[in-house]
């Protein structure tokens, strides 16, 4: 071996051996900020939507080194979960992108029931002792409505952490969506965060007052506000409704306002501020 070729394997073994430190020591970083827990997350999108939306909170997690596992988890029109993934033993802070093939379904009870096939077909296959959730808008169902129907269920996984984002609690103002759903005329909270005025589903929701088990389940709200106390899409008062629905019951309550230029109903998902909020409150040490 020329000594031209010996210096240039040993300056390469050099590059090598720093690239193997310096990934080592991001490792080590990336540790000692973030929860190392065994526990999935999942991310349920909005209406008329899919699993896309879900990609940029997803992608901010993986980029900051919350996680390197992301799964997916295919919901047909009638209920059935497919798997798309392996979750490895001992994945680290694993990632579920659900997908609703009937992305307009507006019985919030049938979306609790497709929450909990996906919850169950996890359980089978990884035996996960907690789950937490991420809902955005329609999203939200998912979660509030797994609560409902199994909230004093011992043999499904506890609901630790809910990331609500751009919800429509107490109803939306459209005038084509049923009346059990439509958010009322002259809509206003208290301070408790209780509406005037409660539509049909709501009021069903305030069940979770009764409910929700005592100090188990932390909650981050989070409602864009372009002007005029909206997203666009959703009146901040229907989101800031859930305050009532959890607040009393659990362990802690939190809800921030997301504004600027990203604040919309429909870019709050690939909101960068969004997503540094959701990965401090659901990972973060």
């Amino acid at each position: 071996m020329t000594r031209r070729i010996r210096n240039w394997v040993l300056g390469l073994s050099g590059v090598l051996l720093l690239a193997i430190v310096g990934l080592a020591v991001q490792r080590q970083s990336t540790a000692q900020n973030y929860r190392q827990s065994t526990t999935p997350t999942l991310f349920f999108h909005g209406g008329g939507s899919s699993y896309h939306a879900e990609t940029h909170m997803v992608a901010a997690a993986r980029r900051a080194g919350v996680t390197h596992t992301v799964v997916r988890a295919m919901v047909s029109r009638t209920g059935k979960v497919t798997m798309v993934g392996q979750i490895p033993k001992g994945a680290i802070n694993p990632i579920v992108e659900v997908n609703y093939a009937d992305n307009r379904q507006l019985n919030y009870a049938v979306h609790g029931q497709w929450a909990t096939n996906v919850v169950r077909t996890l359980q089978r296959r990884y035996h996960f002792k907690a789950i937490n959730m991420v809902g955005h808008s329609l999203g939200n169902m998912s979660s509030i409505y797994y609560l409902l129907q199994h909230d004093r269920d011992s043999r499904l996984p506890v609901l630790q952490k809910q990331v609500a984002i751009a919800g429509h609690f107490a109803g939306l103002n459209f005038k084509r969506v049923p009346t059990s759903i439509r958010q009322p005329r002259g809509l206003t909270l208290d301070a408790a965060g209780k509406p005037n005025w409660m539509n049909a589903t709501y009021r069903q929701m305030t069940q979770l007052r009764r409910t929700l088990p005592r100090h188990q389940l932390r909650v981050l709200n989070l409602y864009g506000n372009i002007g005029g106390q909206t997203d666009g899409t959703v009146p901040n008062v229907s989101s800031l409704s859930l305050k009532y629905l959890v607040a009393k019951r659990a362990q802690s309550y939190t809800e921030h306002q997301i504004t600027g230029r990203l604040a919309r109903h429909s870019q709050l998902h690939s909101n960068p501020t969004v997503d540094r909020q959701l990965i401090k409150f659901l990972w973060q040490k």
